[in-house]
């Protein structure tokens, strides 16, 4: 697929979203293990789908966080103007002349028509 890239924008678009997930460390003795706690402080991750699988990155610095919160941020901008595209496409369509009326199938064109079908069935 051929990509259109604006100046300023990014070679690296991601599809996921940045969430804070709250985690429980596991050790039995832990503030977190308790009921009602809301565990330790939350974690900011990047999570997308890869060939079927959920990946959750975790970020080793602001600045990483920032680069994937900007990049999901873009991804999603390519997707608004993708469907927009798609949209002004399918109103020119339907807005297009007609032209001619349209013609009925002879009988030797409704043959010629099942037996091409047939045979690329057949293939």
């Amino acid at each position: 697929m051929r990509r259109w890239f604006a100046p300023n924008s990014r070679a690296c678009d991601v599809d996921g979203a940045v969430r804070s997930v709250s985690r429980r460390c596991g050790k039995p003795t832990c503030h977190c293990a308790k009921p009602n706690d809301p565990g330790h402080d939350p974690q900011v991750r990047l999570s997308r789908t890869v060939q079927g699988k959920t990946l959750a990155e975790s970020f080793a610095s602001p600045s990483a966080f920032h680069n994937a919160q900007a990049e999901v941020q873009e991804y999603q901008r390519w997707q608004r103007l993708c469907a927009e595209f798609v949209n002004i496409s399918e109103r020119i369509c339907r807005l297009r002349p007609v032209g001619k009326p349209a013609e009925k199938w002879s009988a030797e064109g409704k043959k010629r028509l099942l037996r091409s079908i047939k045979k690329s069935r057949a293939k």
